[in-house]
Formats: structure tokens, sequence, C-alpha cells
């Protein structure tokens, strides 16, 4: 078994810090570490335009270093981050480097083809993660990772910060709806950085056939779990600010029924709406743009809920929150049809569809999944890198 290293004295610098008092130093920055780990190799990395190192971009700094830079994978949104959720996106080159750019997001398995591992020695990993179970970044983390224990590769995780890591909430994913947006037994809000949930997929042998990753995790300074991190840069099209990414967890879950959650307008997961919602004077209409190209209910006028002006206080204390889907389940008053297949890949179990259309509250439903937090809070406590 590969020995999993992680730089114990960086962890040692993640004590309690006051909201930016202290600024947050990312596992790309601190290159005084990594750096000596990548002389004489030949160097693959895996990121988007979320890699950035203070005002320099990851794979600009390497190549700036001397670093033998031989390919860029990207995963969903693409290497610049401007596609749309789901959207194939095709391998290219990166115009300002001439490095081949080799996509993994729409491309089957999402792991990379045979050539692609031999070409390299070492993978760095650096996206900025949002801490949901259905956000893509942390599976292709996964696939990379089985690629990489498959081909004798080792992995360095330059961690960043979890936007939503103050608390953990949500039903662990029954493995049966297993899918991109849902690959590992986790909740919805898992709480951890991706650094730390690397250290778990190892730890719980959750890569297929029970492999072993050799990964180092460079973690972030002066971070904890309760740092309240603004994401200097979007980490996809549809997430523009850091109120969209607190009301993510439990937005989202409108992609799995006939309503839209704001897809083609400036203010995505912010709002949720429908031509037939009755009771409202708020509207939107869905438009074709970038990063949302052909938004559900496009060039339809819906009315709706604006949760633009809830305080992020409040939208953190009611963590993941069905009251949305339930309010807007009643108000249609479509029975089952309000829903769609594609609803329990997001929630990730049976019974909270089932719940919703007996008439239970979201209060009577969370604490069906009481116990899948407590259990799942103990069982990441080995692989937690910050203080909690």
């Amino acid at each position: 078994m590969k020995k999993i290293l992680v730089l114990p004295f960086i962890f040692l610098a993640a004590f309690v810090f006051a909201e930016n008092c202290v600024p947050v130093k990312t596992g790309a920055e601190l290159t005084d570490i990594y750096f000596p780990l990548l002389k004489g190799k030949r160097v693959a990395v895996m990121t988007n335009q979320t890699g950035m190192s203070g005002d320099v971009h990851l794979v600009d700094m390497l190549i700036g270093n001397d670093i033998n830079l031989v390919g860029i994978f990207s995963p969903e949104h693409g290497f610049r981050g401007t596609a749309d959720a789901g959207e194939h996106v095709s391998s290219s080159v990166d115009e300002k480097t001439g490095i081949p750019i080799w996509s993994l997001y729409g491309s089957g398995s999402g792991k990379p083809a045979a050539d692609k591992m031999n070409a390299f020695d070492i993978l760095l990993f650096d996206l900025q993660d949002v801490g949901l179970r259905f956000y893509t970044y942390y599976a292709s983390m996964a696939r990379l990772m089985d690629a990489c224990a498959e081909h004798g590769k080792k992995m360095i995780v330059l961690d960043r910060p979890n936007p939503n890591g103050m608390y953990v909430d949500g039903p662990i994913l029954d493995m049966k709806h297993k899918s991109g947006v849902g690959w590992l037994p986790i909740p919805v809000v898992h709480g951890m950085t991706l650094g730390e949930l690397a250290l778990m997929i190892n730890g719980e042998g959750w890569l297929p056939g029970g492999k072993v990753c050799d990964v180092t995790v460079i973690p972030c300074r002066n971070y904890t779990h309760q740092t309240r991190y603004k994401l200097p840069i979007a980490p996809s099209p549809n997430l523009p600010n850091t109120h969209a990414i607190y009301l993510y967890p439990s937005t989202c879950l409108f992609e799995g029924t006939v309503m839209s959650l704001g897809r083609g307008t400036s203010y995505p997961f912010e709002v949720y709406g429908h031509p037939g919602y009755r009771g409202s004077d708020f509207s939107f209409t869905p438009r074709s743009v970038p990063g949302a190209k052909n938004p559900p209910l496009l060039n339809q006028k819906c009315y709706g809920v604006d949760l633009r002006a809830m305080p992020d206080e409040q939208i953190v204390q009611n963590g993941f929150d069905l009251s949305y889907v339930i309010d807007a389940y009643h108000n249609l008053n479509m029975g089952d049809k309000f829903f769609t297949s594609f609803f329990e890949k997001l929630v990730g179990v049976d019974y909270i569809r089932k719940e919703i259309i007996a008439g239970k509250t979201a209060e009577e439903i969370k604490a069906k999944w009481f116990c899948d937090v407590v259990k799942f809070k103990q069982q990441r406590k080995p692989y937690l890198l910050y203080q909690e």
C-alpha cells in the first residue's frame, strides 16, 4: 500500500483565525512546499479558471518556473470555466501557452486514456470546490485518483477552502443512485475540502477494487472549517457569488423538477419560479446566455420567489433546506409530475420525494437524515486537516 503523505507542519498552522484577520493561503500559493516535488518530473495539471496563485494562474506559474508541464486536464465547464453544466467539452490547446488541454468531462468514464497517463509522472490537482455532493469536481478528482493508482502515478492536491465547509447536512447517498452528480457515499453537504476528501477516498477504500492512490495534500494555511471564505473567482458560470453558493445546496434540487432556478438570468440559484406558480408578483424570464444556452423554461415568463434578500447567516443556519421545493410542489399542485427522474440523483435517496408527496414538512424530513449526519461526521474525523 502506498504511503499517504500529508505535510503535518502545515496542519499545525490551521488554528482558529478571525474572519479576514489573517489571509487564507491556498495550497497553490505554497510553492516552497510542492515545487521541489516537481523537479525533473513531467507534470500534468487538473485545473480551471479558479486555479490562481495570487494574481497568477497555476499554469503560467509552472511554466514561468521552468516546470516541465506536458498537459492540462479540464473538468466540467472546461479549462476556462465557460461551458454549460453537462455540456460536452472537447480537448484542445491552450492558446496562451500551447500546452494541450485534455478534457475529462463528457468523455464516458471520465478517466484519461492510457496515452495521456503515460505522458506524465506527477499530476497536480487544483480546483475550487463548493462542498456539495452533486458538484462534479470531487468526482473528477476521484476518477483521476483511480487512474493514477492504476498507472502508478503520483498525485498532489493543492487544497482550497470549502465555502460551504461550516456544516454537514443531508442524507448519505444510497449508492444505487450513483451518477455523475452523486459519486461517493457522502451527505449532500459534506463540509470537507477536496484535500480532505482525497484522504477519505483512500482511507475508506472508495476507489474501485480497493486501489490506493499515492496522494500528497498541500493544505491551506490560516483556514478552519468556520472560516467564511469568499471565492475570488466564480467556480462555474451559474454560481456567480457567495450568496448563490450558500443557496446552492437547497435550490439545486429544482434541477430535478419542472421549475426554473434562474438559469438564464443574472441570479441563478437565487430565485425559483414557473409560469404556473400562483400568488406571486415577482417574475423572471430565462434567456439563452453564456453558460446557460438552453435553460429550463427558456423564454417563458416565470412567477415565483426571489431569495436574493435572504441574509447569508439565515441560509447557513437553515442548511440543506427542503422548504423551497415543498413550497413550489404545493403551489403548482401537479402531484408526482412536479418531479423528474433526476431528483433522486440529486437528493441521493428514495424517501424524500415520497415524504414531500405525503405532506411532510421540511423539519420532519430533515429528522430522517439526522443519523446520517452524525455517522458521517464521525467517519470523516481521521481525514480532517482543519479545525472544525
